[in-house]
């Protein structure tokens, strides 16, 4: 198993993270753009984003919209 891999292809907006140099011999569609890459075990070796940039802002956006509204609001 050789050291998790990212790379983003920038023309095609698609986040790819290799956890294994395995052969893929499957997937999962997770959602919609997200998809699992399996081996021949069914166990997970890579994972595929497809429309990264709007994936990652939206998710992290959320997270801090909840994070922040665990704070009181402060007066102006």
């Amino acid at each position: 198993m050789n050291q998790p891999q990212l790379k983003y292809f920038e023309t095609e907006d698609v986040l790819h993270l290799t956890i294994s140099s395995e052969t893929e011999c499957g997937s999962v569609e997770i959602s919609p753009n997200i998809t699992a890459e399996l081996n021949e075990k069914n166990e997970l070796i890579g994972i595929e984003i497809i429309g990264a940039s709007v994936f990652l802002r939206d998710t992290i956006l959320e997270s801090v919209q909840a994070k922040l509204s665990q704070f009181p609001q402060r007066a102006a």
